[in-house]
């Protein structure tokens, strides 16, 4: 579970600083507190993208679990405005420091598929339709997993995480318009992955 990677965290510190009565003790009390109150939320989001960018979910829980880890570790740098990116930013570092061949993506569970809609089609209804979504949510997975590494994070960012601009920019280390490039690129690349899908029978 991606929940886990709070298990790691020092929460029992709290304890210990009322005992203590030391003010470093309260420091780190209240550091622990303010952490999990602002990196929580964003956890969902988090394990979403490591999924993305590590091989199946075990791998995934491993890269959010050391991400915020280093997060907790270097939080007196965090200076303020949404921290969702400095997260991310923080786990493609993680990701990227993966041995060789841990790069793209493999679902080993599909527990959200539901959450992941083709970006380019319109919701259905009706209980048929629903069928053919969860289908081409399967699809779509496989597809944008499949997505050169500078594309699929992008995507995957902006599609799915729904960052701006300016915070993809952020987390990928790159200016606006390379982040704009990619995205076009990476968009283009998975609708051309999606028509040859369809012409092969995996869309309906």
């Amino acid at each position: 579970m991606a929940s886990a990677a709070f298990n790691a965290l020092p929460a029992d510190k709290a304890g210990i600083a009322m005992m203590a009565g030391g003010a470093s003790e309260w420091h780190e009390s209240d550091k622990t507190a303010r952490f999990k109150a602002l990196a929580l939320p964003h956890l969902d989001d988090i394990y979403t993208l490591a999924r993305y960018l590590r091989r199946g979910s075990s791998d995934a829980d491993d890269a959010v679990q050391e991400c915020y880890l280093r997060a907790f570790r270097h939080f007196e740098t965090f200076r303020g405005g949404p921290i969702k990116p400095w997260l991310m930013a923080i786990l493609r570092n993680v990701c990227h420091a993966a041995p060789a061949g841990q790069g793209r993506l493999v679902f080993t569970d599909t527990h959200e598929d539901d959450k992941v809609k083709p970006i380019w089609r319109e919701d259905d209804d009706t209980p048929e339709q629903s069928v053919v979504r969860r289908a081409e949510a399967n699809t779509l997975q496989r597809l944008v997993g499949e997505l050169p590494a500078e594309f699929r994070e992008v995507i995957v960012l902006r599609e799915i995480n729904d960052l701006a601009y300016r915070e993809i920019a952020t987390v990928i280390e790159a200016p606006i318009g390379t982040v704009m490039s990619r995205l076009a690129r990476g968009r283009k690349l998975l609708r051309d992955a999606w028509i040859a899908a369809e012409g092969e029978g995996e869309v309906r």
